[in-house]
């Protein structure tokens, strides 16, 4: 089988490991896979997608977040079958316990490119969209939080790495009873790759299995190999502290402090898995982000410093 891919790592990686041919294209300013063929093209340009047009695809499977990326690939690109990776951001409410496939979307994005982040869900709704209306075999994913190893943005990672390197007698943490979900990137580059052989038709959430943010420190301490416990402060307290919810500089991952956003991690799956999606333990995930974690050269996109951990707990006294 050959796929054509524009490109997560861990998709390329799984597919070897099953002796399938993988051809990646992307700019060239990420990490190549060994005994993949790799081809270096800006997307952005109208002859990106020469190099690649000739001949049919087994499979595409495609992570654009512009819709003129999208729109190309399926105009350009003869495939027996192709995979669109959307996201969960998709959905237009986040106060729903594990929302299903069918539950309301954002509107989609009229513009062929993203202006900003501010416009990703939309603009994942349009490409979805272009897939869709294609009329060509179709599989269409829609991943929760994704974690474990080389999470570069440091969400499933950071609780692991603070109860391994802590700045006082406990770890700062928001709300222990919010709910989350995350699924293993190797687990989703698995599930990818199985999608890409079975081909079955339609669209797909995938994440992992909710549970809430008192098991997932558990889970940190028991990885971390610590005994410090876990002190709670208020989102009032967290607010006043300027510390803010889910990403970027000095937040605090896996919670967010808006109601209408509770429940935004969780995703039903029961057609994912009733089509071979598989989940390792969630102990074994932050396990892996905690290994990358030790590791990482750039910095996390999530959590707080040492020097703003420990002033905050000054002045909680």
């Amino acid at each position: 089988m050959k796929i054509a891919m524009i490109r997560m790592p861990a998709i390329t990686a799984d597919a070897l490991s099953q002796g399938l041919q993988v051809l990646c294209l992307a700019r060239g300013n990420g990490k190549t896979v060994d005994k993949s063929r790799f081809v270096s093209a800006d997307r952005d340009r109208e002859d990106a997608l020469v190099p690649v047009s000739g001949g049919e695809w087994d499979v595409i499977i495609d992570l654009t977040s512009h819709p003129i990326h999208a729109r190309r690939a399926v105009n350009e690109l003869a495939a027996r079958h192709r995979i669109y990776v959307s996201t969960c951001s998709v959905y237009r409410v986040g106060d729903r316990l594990e929302q299903d496939e069918s539950a309301p979307l954002v509107d989609a994005l009229e513009a062929d490119s993203m202006a900003d982040m501010n416009d990703y869900g939309n603009a994942k709704v349009t490409c979805e969209e272009i897939y869709r209306q294609s009329g060509a075999s179709h599989t269409i994913i829609r991943p929760g939080l994704i974690g474990g190893y080389e999470d570069k943005t440091g969400r499933s990672g950071y609780y692991p790495w603070r109860f391994a390197h802590p700045t006082g007698e406990d770890v700062l943490v928001p709300d222990l009873s919010f709910p989350v979900a995350m699924i293993d990137v190797e687990d989703l580059a698995a599930w990818i790759i199985h999608c890409a052989q079975a081909r079955p038709q339609g669209t797909f959430n995938a994440t992992g299995v909710t549970t809430d943010l008192a098991q997932v420190i558990g889970l940190a301490q028991e990885v971390a190999k610590s005994s410090l416990p876990p002190r709670v402060v208020s989102d009032r307290d967290l607010q006043a502290a300027g510390v803010t919810s889910w990403m970027g500089p000095r937040s605090l991952p896996l919670w967010i402090d808006d109601p209408d956003f509770r429940f935004f991690a969780t995703l039903a799956t029961t057609r994912a898995r009733s089509v071979g999606l598989k989940l390792r333990p969630l102990r074994e995930t932050l396990s892996a982000a905690l290994r990358y974690e030790e590791c990482r050269s750039a910095p996390r996109r999530a959590g707080i410093s040492d020097a703003d951990e420990v002033g905050l707990r000054r002045n909680l006294g």
